[in-house]
């Protein structure tokens, strides 16, 4: 099988000096690359190179208008035809700015057979970068990074998931970072393996292995991994953990308020007109993404938890409660500069007050819907 390792990122200097680390280093790899810039002539232009000389170039047509479909469509095929020659020890797949990893690391998995096996996913850096694209609300379209013309996505939330994806960080050298710009990293994804750009170790790291399903799970938001508490040079990662469910109206009131409170934030949460549902907090930029998760394990009948994932039993084991089950808050933020105190009072403003808590789920459900707009119900 050809290994595979997959780079992503939008700090696209480092991301192309790591490629070109592991073509010079990896005796026998190839570079595949996807320009997607080319998505409004209608076109992908693939570039397939070794550390010497580009091999080949093509253009694949845009799919539904679609350059990340695009992409899809061709990846595979390529990388099997290296497969095949026998020559190529290791294919890099370079992936555009704005691509994701998560879908093209489960496209090669899922299709490549017993050709391909995806050994790594990488996420390049440069330390000096992290915050300002963290902040960065700029919806894509507006930089010229959007994969399709129905790219709603910020430049913050892509960063953040691309980052918080990758099991590897692949780390440029950078005179402008700061010890502060390396701990937001460490704390941003502390179970990354976070590895120089420039180190031996880089090449050992992309064929080091990577599990999909695993990777999947980690940002699943009912078993996320998310960070633990840390404090270190300026920057603050805060866990709030709660049983009690939120009040929808005080809760959608502070929402501005806790979306800039932090850098980054993400969790699940619990309101208390939709007790059954767990809710996903996706917040980078100034931008807050709330979605449904499905339901909360508490909520399904006893027969249906044989269908639920091992992993998602024990996320929910650590978080149940006697009364509620898995039902829980639990948000993490991370930034500098964190006002953890004025952070927590809020949070706390937000939950269900003594009397509206004794009066039980079904009064819960009888309180005036906030959600709906951002839930499309």
């Amino acid at each position: 099988m050809l290994p595979v390792a997959i780079v992503a990122g939008l700090h696209a200097d480092a991301r192309r000096e790591t490629v070109e680390r592991l073509l010079a280093s990896v005796p026998g790899s190839v570079a595949l690359h996807h320009d997607l810039s080319t998505a409004e002539r209608g076109t992908v232009v693939r570039t397939v190179r070794d550390a010497f000389r580009v091999r080949d170039t093509g253009e694949t047509s845009l799919v539904n208008d679609c350059a990340c479909c695009a992409l899809r469509e061709d990846l595979v095929p390529e990388l099997v035809r290296l497969a095949e020659d026998g020559a190529t020890r290791l294919a890099v797949v370079e992936l555009w700015d704005s691509v994701e990893p998560k879908a093209m690391a489960e496209v090669v998995a899922a299709h490549g057979g017993e050709r391909l096996a995806v050994t790594s996913v990488m996420c390049a850096v440069d330390p000096a970068l992290l915050l300002p694209y963290l902040g960065n609300g700029d919806d894509l379209a507006e930089a010229g990074l959007a994969a399709a013309a129905t790219d709603c996505r910020t430049i913050a939330d892509t960063w953040a998931r691309q980052l918080e994806y990758a099991p590897v960080i692949a780390v440029a050298e950078s005179e402008d970072a700061d010890e502060e710009d390396r701990a937001l990293l460490t704390q941003l994804h502390p179970t990354a393996r976070r590895v120089p750009v420039g180190s031996d170790e880089l090449a050992a790291a992309a064929t080091a292995g990577f599990d999909v399903e695993a990777a999947a799970a980690a940002q699943h938001p009912a078993c996320a991994l998310l960070p633990q508490e840390a404090d270190d040079c300026g920057v603050t990662t805060y866990v709030w953990h709660r049983a009690r469910p939120f009040h929808p109206g005080r809760l959608y009131a502070a929402l501005e308020d806790l979306t800039c409170a932090a850098a980054r934030s993400r969790g699940r949460f619990w309101l208390a007109d939709r007790p059954d549902t767990l809710l996903a907090w996706d917040a980078a930029g100034g931008a807050l993404c709330v979605e449904s998760a499905g339901p909360w394990l508490a909520s399904l009948p006893d027969a249906a938890w044989e269908m639920v994932p091992p992993v998602r039993r024990a996320a929910a084991a650590l978080d149940w409660h006697p009364e509620h089950g898995d039902c829980c808050q639990h948000l993490v933020f991370t930034s500098p500069g964190l006002d953890r105190d004025g952070l927590e009072l809020l949070l706390e403003s937000c939950l269900l007050t003594d009397a509206e808590y004794a009066a039980g789920r079904e009064a819960w459900k009888r309180l005036p819907p906030a959600f709906d707009s951002l839930l499309e119900v």
